[in-house]
């Protein structure tokens, strides 16, 4: 922890190590000291402030190299979906034909980007969110994609059916980025429910409908997660906020319901997820029953 309080100017705050001694308002000693943290050369932060991919994005964009647009990953992280963290690096786009310099951390990529697709989120150039989405799945690798576009669906940052007009057209996108965007719906509350939909589809089951709405009597009974409404058969992913406190006993109130309701519940957890074929041989039971 910092032993010596920085100047009020400086508390909170991101800032190039040159600048701050060329103003006095730190001698060298006390920037490489306790109070200090480099997040890249010759940029440093109050070292109170936890580390963040949303800090060093903005970093990395005001201060390391300005006038560049912060991209893919990182500008979702900027619009509030956590695409990265503080292990990744921060990606960044500048005009063809600039020359910086490699820093660690970072990746820089040289792109003529459309005007339109560029916007000032307090005071940081980035990416819409539609732009962003497209060059973060274009990053990804198959059903990871998805996964992204999902979450970015989902946090209501960007729409579906925009996201799908924009890829459309020949050469507005890669053909995986196009895939991607027709195999995501945004309705998963978590990637690993997107990622069990998947395994799902591509086992060539029906199409499962996400979250669903159970109703019996009128009444509403539930939301599962996963469900074939016609069989009355539901796919819910049991994630760590399960084993929070009273949840149990929620979980299985809710449990009961849905079976005096008629239907069927299968379970699938992180650990069932590394053991797909099983995970599909539950599902393949529950629907022929």
């Amino acid at each position: 922890m910092p032993t010596t309080a920085l100047p009020g100017a400086l508390r909170g705050r991101v800032f190039r190590g040159t600048d701050v001694v060329r103003r006095g308002l730190l001698t060298p000693a006390r920037l490489r000291g306790p109070s200090c943290r480099r997040v890249f050369r010759d940029v440093y932060v109050d070292a109170r402030v936890p580390d963040s991919h949303r800090l060093r994005a903005r970093a990395a964009a005001r201060l390391l190299l300005p006038g560049a647009v912060v991209s893919g990953a990182s500008a979702a992280v900027l619009w509030g979906v956590e695409l990265a963290d503080e292990r990744d690096d921060v990606e960044l786009v500048l005009p063809p034909g600039s020359h910086p310099r490699r820093v660690p951390g970072v990746r820089v990529r040289r792109l003529a980007l459309d005007p339109a697709d560029v916007r000032v989120l307090d005071r940081v150039r980035v990416l819409s969110p539609a732009a962003a989405t497209v060059r973060a799945a274009a990053l990804l690798d198959g059903d990871e994609a998805v996964v992204a576009i999902d979450r970015m669906v989902a946090a209501g940052v960007v729409d579906l059916a925009t996201l799908r007009a924009r890829v459309a057209p020949p050469g507005a996108a890669a053909d995986r980025v196009r895939r991607a965007c027709l195999r995501a719906d945004g309705r998963a509350e978590s990637p690993q429910e997107t990622r069990l939909r998947l395994l799902v589809v591509g086992a060539g089951l029906p199409a499962p409908v996400a979250q669903h709405v159970v109703t019996h009597g009128g009444r509403f009974v539930a939301r599962v997660d996963l469900a074939w409404p016609e069989l009355r058969v539901a796919v819910e992913y049991d994630g760590a906020w399960h084993a929070e406190p009273g949840q149990f006993a929620r979980d299985r109130r809710r449990l009961n319901a849905l079976q005096a309701a008629g239907w069927t519940v299968v379970f699938v957890t992180a650990a069932d997820m590394r053991e797909p074929a099983q995970v599909l041989a539950t599902i393949r039971t529950a629907l022929r029953r």
